[in-house]
């Protein structure tokens, strides 16, 4: 058997390769993360029969994710491993020495020692999971702050315009009308047949002539700031808001299809949807890597943190709040869902209610059950059964 071992980095990898008796057959070589150096990387094991390779890199983060599904796809086997299996054996070794040509070889032993989880067809599709839900996070993020930025406009603006929307400005009503008429001014000089047509097409019939009216009245009497500034801001801002929303639909099918593939069953848990299922399998990655659900509570960060000094120990502390703060969220999500869809939720999460617990406190508990629930689920293959 080859052992190929890589070291990533952001910009530049390094990779060597030694046989099963440890002869070096690579010796350590430097190659860009780019398509020129993907190559190289290619062209120095052209000669070797595949079938015969393992490639081993650590998990970190996403530098090696573009390599790894190239070489994925080239016919490769590859064995991911966890950087403390390096680290332990560079502390073995008496001067501890570390640089990428050295750890190249650590790789290659940590993958002789058969410390590594093997990449099936599944991890790839987790990768890009993990890619379009992290991104479409992002765009959630992006959405609030301009949702933020056209309320904080509106108050100068036509600040009355939210009593009139019942506090919520953010409706495809409101936002088709300051798409068309973005200021006070321009709403009361619109005809009343004209304005009624928009509110009426917009809201589905929801609103009608008697709001045009009541709308222009306020219009005219609006103490908003004439600003045609703010009002290009307003427009532009829900324009934004508009495309936003058109890349989360658009992402959101990408993540439906991929899910349908993977067939996972953390969709039979009630309450998780495509979206959060996808949020929490891509974060997780590979369930082995975790021994026990604890292991997995703390990735998420949803377990107790520790405040102890002496002999004083605090009877109630917070989430530690470590890990990965996606899946955190969707766990701490789909735990608030899961309360109002499942009967033996409902019952542990009002049985932590009437023991004096406050409502967060006692999702904390629901959130510790739903992780042990997901572990057992993903570990042994099976669907969710309680009823």
């Amino acid at each position: 058997m080859i052992f190929i071992g890589i070291d990533i980095a952001k910009n530049s990898h390094f990779a060597s390769a030694v046989n099963s008796d440890g002869e070096v057959l690579v010796n350590p070589f430097s190659f860009q993360n780019s398509k020129k150096g993907f190559d190289l990387f290619i062209s120095k094991f052209k000669n070797f029969d595949l079938d015969n390779c393992l490639v081993g890199l650590e998990s970190t983060g996403h530098y090696g994710d573009n390599l790894i599904c190239f070489l994925f796809h080239k016919g490769f086997k590859i064995g991911i491993i966890n950087p403390i299996q390096t680290n332990s054996l560079r502390s073995s070794n008496i001067r501890k020495t570390k640089n990428d040509k050295i750890d190249t070889f650590l790789i290659a032993k940590c993958l002789q020692l058969g410390n590594f989880s093997l990449m099936q067809e599944k991890d790839i599709s987790i990768i890009k999971l993990r890619t379009l839900c992290r991104f479409r996070f992002d765009i959630i993020q992006s959405q609030t702050r301009l949702k933020t930025q056209l309320t904080t406009c509106l108050d100068l603006l036509f600040p009355e315009l939210d009593n009139f929307f019942k506090g919520n400005l953010h409706l495809k009503t409101s936002y088709a009308l300051l798409e068309k008429y973005s200021s006070p001014k321009e709403i009361s000089n619109t005809r009343i047949d004209t304005l009624t047509k928009l509110l009426t097409v917009s809201s589905k019939g929801h609103y009608s002539y008697d709001e045009a009216v009541k709308l222009k009245s306020i219009a005219k009497n609006s103490i908003g700031i004439e600003n045609p500034a703010i009002s290009i801001q307003v427009k532009c801002l829900i324009n934004q808001l508009a495309l936003l929303k058109e890349q989360i639909s658009s992402i959101d099918k990408d993540i439906k299809e991929i899910m349908d593939n993977l067939n996972s069953n953390i969709l039979t848990i009630p309450g998780i949807s495509y979206t959060l299922g996808a949020i929490i399998i891509s974060e997780i990655g590979d369930i082995h890597r975790f021994s026990n659900p604890t292991k997995l509570l703390t990735y998420a960060g949803v377990d107790p943190s520790v405040r102890q000094s002496g002999k004083f120990n605090a009877k109630t502390t917070r989430i530690s709040k470590r890990g990965s703060k996606h899946l955190r969220y969707a766990i701490q999500r789909a735990s608030s869902l899961i309360i109002w869809n499942n009967d033996v939720f409902y019952e542990y999460y009002t049985t932590k209610r009437s023991k004096g617990k406050s409502h967060n406190n006692s999702v904390g508990h629901v959130c510790n059950k739903l992780v042990r629930v997901i572990f057992k689920l993903l570990t042994e293959n099976i669907p969710f059964n309680l009823s």
